[in-house]
């Protein structure tokens, strides 16, 4: 068994990332390491840039862009930068100055190319890339970032490329996100700030994954994509492991065992490219990360904390296939599982599918997650057929069609200006919207099964809807799929959404949060569907059976705020 990751040993550059599937337990590692560090009397910056993270459950504090204090470790600084927020600020810095002095009419442009999700992406790392500034590196001792889900941390990583690059060949001074000056002027600070993340005796990225087939692989592939880009400095932290994975109890009950066993598979037949990495493991514990106590507590080695007594969950076995015969009564053809990372919302969506074929329904089995692994998997014929959104093709057949939608409207200097709006990386956020939108259109013809990606970005693709609806009209002429998508999203007669979560702190908190995000933007989610859960499976074991009793805290919760849940009993994936 690997070495157990102790912070205070294994932490040995200024600025570290820890990184990985949604779920599989990086806010609670870097939390954790960032207490540890401070413990021992290092002045430590802990760094938020997840649109999906729990720093502020954890700490009980509304955290900011601003550092703040932890109460509790004065040299620990907590910092949370939220997207949305960092994009209204910076669309003001480049807007404002031109207020009074513009017509309306032309500040107003001005805010509609800032409407897009790239801009709240640059306005992101705008603020991220200023702590790798040296200005900044005299202020503590250790960085540590909690950074998003690995598909959002490889966009915000690559950023200073793309721009950079965008940046060389503009010539018009205007770009999807507003003013080229508003950026140009930070060109320089956007260039060290990546310079600075491929120092390998400055940063390090360590790759956070769950002892689980779909963690590790994401892992893999991270690690091959920041090395090419020059992120070389990397570790694997495995998080969660079974403390007597490898020892073999007479007494186990079959959930016990399976548990241990696809632990062990998992580690064992972990990618190759994982091997060359220096790795590590944190032991699974009996309660969730939910505040510092127990961050402090996921280091110490051993499974920790006070036996707990479960309570079991009753659970009914055909409660999924219930709820999607009510959608099938309802005639409901638009059908997404939506939740943060991790959750399990891919296999959900794989099996509602099934279950809709099963009964005899044409069935679109859909996905406009990056990260997701459908790609593995063969597309049925018939009633059955998957489809998985490939935004770089997307990207392709989007600029193409843009370019041929305005032949004959525009003149040279017109075209020339299209293609180079049509070179800013924000074009892509805009294909895979216009993609999407085709996609949702077949459910007049399907039941469309839609597994949609991670909780931030998720709902960066549902908000991306009311900025980009003009301008896609506006480029691609009158396309009633994209006039009829909100109006179908909105129509609970049309559309249903089960939002899958896990009976743990973060992914419950998150959920809520979605929740209310998804209300608010018109929308009705009345489902929740819990996975995974070992209270339901009622397992013998006593680490699992302490885990079990804690997930009755989020049970209850869940309870509290849908207005239907569903439990699903743990199971090897």
């Amino acid at each position: 068994m690997k070495q157990h990751f102790v912070p205070g040993t294994h932490i040995q550059t200024k600025y570290n990332f820890f990184t990985g599937k949604g779920g599989t337990g990086k806010t609670s590692t870097a939390a954790a390491s960032a207490l540890s560090l401070a413990d021992k009397g290092y002045e430590v910056l802990l760094v938020s840039t997840d649109p999906a993270s729990n720093l502020d459950d954890l700490f009980t504090l509304n955290l900011n862009s601003e550092p703040t204090v932890i109460p509790e470790q004065r040299n620990l600084h907590a910092v949370n930068v939220e997207p949305e927020t960092a994009a209204e600020a910076y669309r003001e810095r480049v807007v404002g100055p031109y207020r009074g002095i513009l017509p309306d009419s032309a500040v107003e442009q001005m805010e509609e190319q800032m409407s897009g999700a790239c801009t709240v992406e640059i306005a992101a790392f705008d603020q991220f890339a200023g702590w790798l500034s040296d200005d900044a590196r005299d202020l503590y001792d250790y960085f540590i970032f909690d950074t998003a889900p690995t598909g959002h941390t490889l966009r915000l990583l690559q950023l200073p490329g793309a721009w950079t690059e965008f940046f060389a060949e503009n010539t018009t001074g205007a770009s999807c996100i507003g003013p080229l000056s508003g950026l140009t002027e930070k060109q320089q600070g956007y260039e060290e700030a990546f310079e600075r993340l491929k120092q390998v005796e400055e940063t390090t990225m360590f790759f956070v994954a769950r002892p689980a087939e779909a963690p590790l692989e994401e892992a893999a592939r991270s690690a091959e994509e920041l090395g090419d880009l020059g992120l070389t400095q990397q570790v694997l932290i495995v998080n969660g492991v079974h403390p007597l994975l490898e020892q073999e109890v007479k007494t186990e009950d079959e959930v016990s065992r399976e548990f241990k066993q696809s632990q062990l598979k998992a580690l064992q037949q972990k990618p190759e490219v994982l091997a060359h990495l220096t790795q590590y493991i944190l032991h699974l514990k009996q309660q969730s990360v939910v505040n510092p106590a127990t961050a402090r507590e996921l280091l110490t080695p051993g499974s920790g904390g006070e036996k707990l007594e479960m309570t079991s969950v009753p659970v009914s076995s055909t409660a999924l296939e219930t709820w999607v015969d009510e959608v099938l009564k309802a005639k409901q053809q638009l059908i997404f599982t939506m939740g943060k990372g991790g959750v399990g919302k891919t296999s959900t969506a794989a099996t509602i599918a099934q279950l809709l074929a099963d009964r005899g329904a044409p069935v679109l089995l859909a996905s406009t997650d990056p990260a997701t692994h459908w790609e593995d998997r063969d597309a049925s014929s018939g009633t059955f057929a998957v489809r998985t959104i490939d935004p770089e093709k997307e990207t392709e057949k989007y600029r193409a069609q843009v370019l041929a939608s305005m032949e004959g409207e525009l003149g040279e200097e017109g075209i020339a200006y299209m293609k180079e709006e049509l070179a800013s990386p924000c074009t892509e956020e805009i294909a895979v919207f216009y993609a999407f939108s085709r996609l949702v259109e077949q459910a007049d013809d399907y039941y469309v099964v839609i597994d949609t990606a991670p909780t931030g970005h998720t709902l960066l693709l549902l908000d991306a809807a009311g900025s980009y609806h003009r301008e896609l009209l506006e480029k691609t002429g009158d396309d009633q799929a994209i006039r009829r998508l909100l109006p179908r999203l909105r129509d609970p007669k049309q559309t249903a959404f089960l939002l899958v979560t896990l009976p743990e702190a973060t992914p419950v908190y998150e959920t809520e949060r979605l929740q209310k995000d998804l209300i608010r933007a018109g929308l009705t989610p009345s489902t929740w569907l819990i996975n995974q859960s070992l209270s339901a499976a009622v397992p013998q074991d006593s680490l699992l059976r302490a885990r079990a009793a804690g997930e009755m805290t989020w049970i209850n919760r869940a309870e509290q705020v849908a207005e239907n849940v569903i439990v699903r009993p743990w199971q090897q994936q």
